[in-house]
């Protein structure tokens, strides 16, 4: 038996986010990270609509990008003291997904990070509150799916707690509220959104619910990414809905080994999660075309590349992977990025076997030894093909 789980309501389009002060409640709680929602006016707006709801409302600001295990305790513990019934998160998607792991704490104090960092093992929410999600980026869409990504930074390992719990009830994707992105997070998160689309086309857990959900992301992002990136602003709501399907998708079909090796060396050598993706995803597409090549092949064919053979049809997937990051100023390889191969070949065995155990290789359509991962990160530190 499949499952297929959405957020109960999304609201969508030029001005959505109205829909705060039609809420029924007492408290809400407002999540989010840095100054930008506060200095383009957003955060002022939820906490006015809250307060046109009747609610009593609370701010917490100041969560970090990449959000901390030590972070999600102390907001967790803020929340206890409040009591809100109402979570609302906005910003990126770090902000949402602190958030996100909050509610579990805020609910369940007496669990430990160690309970709920494996896949499935959240308990079960809205005992206490219900989670609104409003993102200001167009790449995570963790507004829609059932996965945080909290990183602990003793162990250089960020962590995708993944439960379907964690679904939030009011998805708002307001157009607006992305369109103030700087380009250098446009290009990141864009290719965040292909990577999440492409993943969930090929993933262990695809369906027929899933895959038109998928595709359709891939069309608007080979169509949107360029120009969202120069600026155009209709381009940047299409993206913002892109992001969306791709996150709709990718929570139910699940991920695979980009994800995996992006979540194992973020913290180990800084590189942003979307920019992490971009570049392995080429080599990954490589590794797994010997089994699911076709399908591959089905998405160049309907992103219009060229190809007569399955094998030409993948090479120009890969060839259009490349290109784009190349527009968007990504770099073409982990050397190209700045780690030094020093650093590189102090960490490779670490990093492999944690993207070996990490929760997104297990729905990966082909599976990958730690010997297989060290060699495909050696692909990506020098920008090689992999070919095995």
């Amino acid at each position: 038996m499949n499952r297929f789980t959405l957020p109960r309501d999304i609201y969508f389009g030029e001005n959505s986010l109205a829909v705060l002060k039609e809420l029924n409640g007492k408290k809400a709680i407002i999540v989010t990270g840095g100054s930008s929602m506060q200095k383009f006016g957003f955060l002022q707006k939820v906490e006015a609509y809250l307060k046109e709801a009747g609610m009593e409302v609370k701010l917490l600001e100041g969560v970090e990008p990449d959000p901390s295990v030590e972070t999600v305790f102390k907001g967790a513990e803020i929340m206890r003291e409040f009591e809100p019934d109402w979570i609302v998160a906005i910003g990126g998607g770090s902000p949402i997904d602190a958030a996100k792991a909050m509610w579990i704490f805020y609910e369940h104090p007496e669990k430990t990070f160690d309970d709920v960092k494996d896949p499935f093992t959240v308990p079960e929410l809205r005992n206490k509150a219900k989670f609104v999600a409003i993102p200001s980026t167009s790449g995570t869409a963790t507004e829609v799916t059932a996965f945080s990504v909290i990183t602990d930074y003793n162990k250089k390992i960020k962590y995708p707690l993944a439960d379907y719990n964690l679904t939030p009830d009011i998805a708002i994707v307001d157009p607006e509220v992305a369109a103030t992105m700087p380009p250098k997070l446009v290009a990141h998160t864009g290719m965040d959104a292909f990577t999440h689309a492409l993943e969930a086309y090929v993933a262990c857990n695809k369906s027929s619910f899933s895959d038109p959900l998928a595709m359709e992301a891939l069309e608007m992002v080979k169509e949107n990414i360029i120009k969202s990136f120069e600026g155009d602003l209709k381009a940047k709501g299409e993206m913002h809905i892109a992001q969306c399907l791709a996150g709709m998708s990718f929570s139910n079909a699940l991920l695979g080994i980009t994800h995996s090796m992006a979540h194992k060396t973020g913290a180990v050598f800084n590189i942003p999660h979307g920019c992490a993706n971009a570049i392995y995803l080429p080599a990954v597409v490589q590794f797994n075309a010997k089994e699911c090549g076709d399908r591959y092949a089905k998405v160049a064919s309907r992103l219009g590349l060229k190809g007569e053979t399955q094998g030409e049809l993948v090479n120009s997937l890969v060839q259009l992977i490349r290109d784009l990051n190349k527009k968007l100023n990504i770099p073409a390889s982990l050397r190209e990025f700045g780690v030094t191969e020093e650093d590189f070949n102090n960490n490779l065995e670490y990093i492999s076997k944690n993207a070996i155990v990490d929760a997104c290789t297990g729905s990966n359509p082909r599976s990958i030894s730690v010997e297989e991962m060290m060699e495909v990160f050696k692909c990506v530190f020098e920008g090689n093909d992999v070919n095995f």
